[in-house]
């Protein structure tokens, strides 16, 4: 039996720090600080090679998982034709762009069609809601198989709280032409939640076989909903107050660390320092 876990810590609070190499320079190796070379000293442990389409699906899964991290969750409401509720967690999902706003979550339909894949399909619309700590137990538990009799709203705890679709009359101003309507109910104890319309549904093929399990959601973001208190001072999102989670391999998740920001460099500034980078690699 594995040894109990230490407890959750509440009072830990990420800070702003240095990046990890805050001396390096243009052309550096990753080698030269004592981290990175020890990181370089993995590499005599060798290298796995994968062939995908050598190993079966379901053991390929566990892998890419595991590799692809951290990843965000898309915490999804959706609601079927017969109005039907259904709230579910996607860790496959991240922005697609900004102009217009969209956002992408894939649907893996096995050993059946997800609901939510279908709901979206069918209704057209859905809320996107993002997860941060002190919800994570109750977006955890509506990925359970319930009966079409059990909502996964009432097994969470989770609060409903409805659209602008349903509160504005008329409507407020929104992105869509044709003005569907999202009926799915966003969750009011997430801290930043975006109503969408469906815009495109890609079925993933097997290049192979032919089969699609897989379905990629390309939603247009049509409104935004953000709690006033993790905005900064500049309007966008404080990271530290927002909390958010993120997914990992296995059944793990993770917090965020301390946190350390980078500068985008520009070539044309830059040019002269660049290029001496470039100069000293080359003549190693």
């Amino acid at each position: 039996m594995s040894e109990p876990l230490p407890p959750f810590d509440d009072s830990f609070v990420p800070t702003y720090t240095e990046s990890p190499n805050a001396a390096w320079q243009f052309g550096d190796k990753v080698g030269g600080t004592a981290a990175g070379k020890e990181w370089i000293e993995g590499e005599k442990e060798g290298w796995t090679s994968i062939d995908p389409a050598s190993v079966e699906p379901s053991k390929l899964y566990p892998l890419l998982i595991s590799g692809i991290i951290p990843r965000p969750v898309a915490f999804v409401s959706s609601l079927s034709e017969t109005g039907i509720e259904n709230l579910a967690p996607f860790s496959f999902f991240n922005a697609v762009s900004f102009d217009p706003p969209t956002i992408m979550v894939s649907c893996t339909n096995k050993p059946r069609v997800k609901d939510t894949c279908h709901n979206i399909k069918t209704t057209k619309g859905f809320t996107v809601n993002i997860i941060s700590e002190p919800l994570m137990e109750n977006a955890n538990v509506t990925a359970v198989n319930t009966p079409d009799h059990i909502s996964e709203w009432d097994v969470s705890g989770l609060t409903k709280e409805k659209t602008v679709s349903q509160v504005a009359d008329p409507p407020l101003r929104c992105l869509s032409s044709h003005q569907v309507v999202v009926e799915a109910p966003r969750v009011k104890e997430s801290a930043f939640s975006m109503e969408c319309e469906l815009l495109e549904a890609i079925d993933i093929k097997n290049p192979e076989t032919g089969i699609s399990i897989n379905v990629l959601i390309i939603g247009l973001v049509k409104y935004v909903h953000v709690r006033n208190d993790v905005l900064n001072e500049r309007g966008v999102i404080d990271p530290i107050k927002f909390k958010p989670i993120a997914r990992l391999g296995d059944i793990a998740y993770a917090r965020l660390g301390d946190i350390f920001r980078l500068p985008r460099f520009s070539w044309d500034k830059e040019k002269e320092k660049m290029e001496e980078g470039v100069k000293r690699n080359q003549q190693l």
